[in-house]
Protein backbone atom coordinates (compact mmCIF):
# COMPACT_ATOMS: atom_id res chain seq x y z
CA UNK A 1 0.00 0.00 0.00
CA UNK A 2 1.13 3.58 -0.87
CA UNK A 3 3.11 5.86 1.84
CA UNK A 4 0.42 8.23 0.94
CA UNK A 5 -2.25 7.19 2.85
CA UNK A 6 -2.29 7.77 6.89
CA UNK A 7 -4.15 6.72 9.75
CA UNK A 8 -3.91 7.93 12.64
CA UNK A 9 -6.22 8.38 15.65
CA UNK A 10 -5.36 12.16 16.38
CA UNK A 11 -5.68 13.07 12.51
CA UNK A 12 -9.54 13.38 11.44
CA UNK A 13 -10.19 10.81 14.13
CA UNK A 14 -8.37 7.79 12.74
CA UNK A 15 -9.95 8.49 9.27
CA UNK A 16 -8.08 7.36 6.38
CA UNK A 17 -6.09 9.97 4.70
CA UNK A 18 -3.53 11.94 2.74
CA UNK A 19 -0.42 12.14 4.78
CA UNK A 20 0.44 15.14 6.01
CA UNK A 21 -2.38 16.75 5.40
CA UNK A 22 -6.11 16.74 6.42
CA UNK A 23 -8.02 15.65 3.33
CA UNK A 24 -10.02 12.49 3.85
CA UNK A 25 -9.25 9.71 1.07
CA UNK A 26 -13.58 9.55 1.75
CA UNK A 27 -13.49 12.67 0.25
CA UNK A 28 -11.71 12.53 -2.69
CA UNK A 29 -13.71 9.23 -3.94
CA UNK A 30 -17.21 11.20 -3.00
CA UNK A 31 -15.60 14.34 -4.92
CA UNK A 32 -14.60 11.72 -8.19
CA UNK A 33 -18.11 10.44 -7.55
CA UNK A 34 -19.73 13.94 -7.95
CA UNK A 35 -17.81 14.53 -11.45
CA UNK A 36 -15.09 16.14 -10.39
CA UNK A 37 -11.66 16.19 -12.17
CA UNK A 38 -8.70 15.30 -10.99
CA UNK A 39 -8.23 19.04 -11.79
CA UNK A 40 -11.10 20.47 -9.66
CA UNK A 41 -9.21 18.30 -6.49
CA UNK A 42 -5.94 19.76 -7.24
CA UNK A 43 -7.70 23.42 -7.55
CA UNK A 44 -9.81 23.30 -4.63
CA UNK A 45 -6.78 20.93 -2.21
CA UNK A 46 -3.50 22.12 -3.21
CA UNK A 47 -1.64 20.04 -1.10
CA UNK A 48 -2.51 16.96 -3.16
CA UNK A 49 -1.52 15.93 -6.13
CA UNK A 50 -2.21 13.16 -8.88
CA UNK A 51 -0.05 10.90 -6.85
CA UNK A 52 -2.47 10.91 -3.30
CA UNK A 53 -5.79 10.65 -5.64
CA UNK A 54 -4.16 7.53 -7.14
CA UNK A 55 -3.37 6.54 -3.72
CA UNK A 56 -6.78 7.43 -2.34
CA UNK A 57 -8.42 5.08 -5.34
CA UNK A 58 -5.98 2.29 -4.40
CA UNK A 59 -6.47 2.29 -0.86
CA UNK A 60 -10.59 2.38 -2.08
CA UNK A 61 -10.23 -0.39 -4.32
CA UNK A 62 -7.79 -2.43 -1.42
CA UNK A 63 -10.35 -1.87 1.02
CA UNK A 64 -13.17 -3.10 -0.69
CA UNK A 65 -10.77 -6.45 -2.42
CA UNK A 66 -10.59 -7.68 1.39
CA UNK A 67 -14.45 -6.98 2.38
CA UNK A 68 -16.53 -9.73 3.62
CA UNK A 69 -19.39 -10.76 1.92
CA UNK A 70 -22.28 -12.63 3.22
CA UNK A 71 -24.96 -14.41 1.22
CA UNK A 72 -28.41 -15.00 2.82
CA UNK A 73 -31.14 -16.82 1.00
CA UNK A 74 -33.48 -15.18 -0.95
CA UNK A 75 -37.23 -15.30 0.39
CA UNK A 76 -40.31 -15.92 -2.11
Amino acid sequence: MSGLIEINPDVMLGKPVIRGTRVPVELILRKLSEGASYTDLLDAYPRLNEAAIHAALAYAAATLAHETVLLTPAFA
